[in-house]
């Protein structure tokens, strides 16, 4: 993904004002990251991360983060912040971003915001509504009680005070019903209620021209990219990097760092093996176990019936066998997660640009789409690609 700027010689293209911010977005392994670093190169531009993995310091390998020497000659903004154990809600996201736009202009740069977790450009281009940021001593005690009585009692008691937010919301969603309770613990007001409040947006800063790029590659190719950078991640050591985590940070498997696509198909596989990196502690075992126990269950329900429909097979496994089904059974799952991601950011990309879900598979994918009787849409271009290189012909 390195790039050579050797004798640039680059015609920027027209469609930039020096007020401009563009972001481009498109699902993981897309090629991405590639372009950025050539349009670093130009001298042009100034490079901000949307993506919420590549906020965890120590989380390399599984957020195909760049290496430090990629960073080093490609600077990023919002990348290696915080710790895995620490938290960095969508607000913080915005108002860094905010921040960092007025920075990079005053330098005389284009911010290019290159990343696809979509739910932070939802943030940015559709605005958030003035949720208060979570208060640490209500996280804690919402925390508490979670683990005391477990989370169908605060999903019961969410549809006391939040019917809406309940109804919404799944029985096992963990990190939402966690924080709509404290969000109506420290407020008094029910989550639902603050997001029907008026949002504002950072791209309809008058003062500034937003150009969205939605690159949106055909699938079958995706696929591909995504099987090739999961076997990269498996040979650089993906295992041992989760490993190393555990033993440097005190994790819990519901912190969002460890419900990142990888990273929580690598817990679930330790636990099945019964590694003793759980043993330390600094770690309470209880609850991975806990995490990954109806999981267990149907695998342990599945080895039954094994046994009684072959009883010579399934008794001759070795410890080493067994590890090595695990082993594939966790990069089997990783796979899918990924395209699952994948399928989810499309879905995103659709409703950030309004297209209907079958409209990407007969839309003409290259035109511009600007409606120019909403006030609110004054300067913000968005383009629809299926490749990089059309991304590329549009910033150049």
């Amino acid at each position: 993904m390195r790039h050579s700027s050797d004798s640039l010689s680059y015609s920027l293209s027209p469609n930039l004002a020096d007020n401009s911010v563009v972001c481009l977005m498109a699902p993981t392994a897309s090629g991405k990251t590639a372009l950025a670093y050539e349009l670093y190169d130009t001298g042009r531009y100034e490079l901000i991360s949307v993506d919420s993995a590549l906020i965890y310091r120590d989380m390399n390998i599984g957020t195909a983060k760049p290496t430090s020497d990629e960073l080093a000659r490609y600077p990023h903004h919002l990348v290696d912040m915080i710790d895995p154990m620490q938290s960095y809600s969508v607000a913080e996201f915005v108002s860094d971003v905010a921040r960092l736009i007025d920075s990079c202009h005053q330098n005389g740069k284009i911010p290019l915001l290159v990343g696809g977790t979509m739910m932070y450009y939802m943030a940015l281009l559709d605005g958030l509504s003035p949720v208060p940021d979570s208060d640490d001593g209500i996280r804690t005690q919402v925390e508490q009680w979670r683990q005391d009585e477990g989370i169908s009692a605060l999903y019961e008691y969410l549809g006391k005070v939040d019917p809406i937010s309940h109804q919404r919301l799944n029985a096992t969603d963990t990190q939402r019903i966690t924080r709509a309770l404290e969000v109506y613990l420290q407020t008094d007001i029910s989550i639902s209620e603050w997001q029907r409040k008026p949002k504002q947006a950072l791209a309809n800063n008058p003062n500034q021209n937003w150009h969205v790029l939605a690159v949106m590659p055909d699938r079958p190719w995706l696929h591909e990219r995504i099987a090739q950078r999961l076997d990269i991640m498996w040979s650089e050591g993906l295992v041992a990097e989760v490993i190393g985590l555990l033993e440097a940070y005190p994790l819990t498997p519901n912190l969002p760092s460890m419900r990142c696509v990888g990273y929580r198909q690598v817990l679930e596989y330790l636990v099945h093996i019964n590694h003793p990196i759980f043993e330390q502690p600094h770690l309470d075992k209880a609850l991975f176990y806990e995490a990954f126990g109806a999981l267990d269950e149907s695998i342990n329900q599945k080895t039954k019936q094994d046994k009684l429909s072959q009883p010579l097979i399934a008794s001759s496994l070795s410890d080493s066998q067994t590890e090595v089904l695990a082993c594939q059974q966790m990069q089997n799952k990783a796979l899918y997660a990924t395209r699952q991601l994948a399928k989810r950011q499309y879905t995103w990309l659709r409703k950030v640009i309004q297209l209907p879900d079958n409209a990407i598979d007969t839309a003409t994918k290259s035109d511009s789409f600007n409606d120019a009787n909403d006030p609110t849409n004054h300067a913000l271009e968005m383009k629809i690609c299926t490749t990089m290189a059309q991304a590329r012909d549009y910033l150049f």
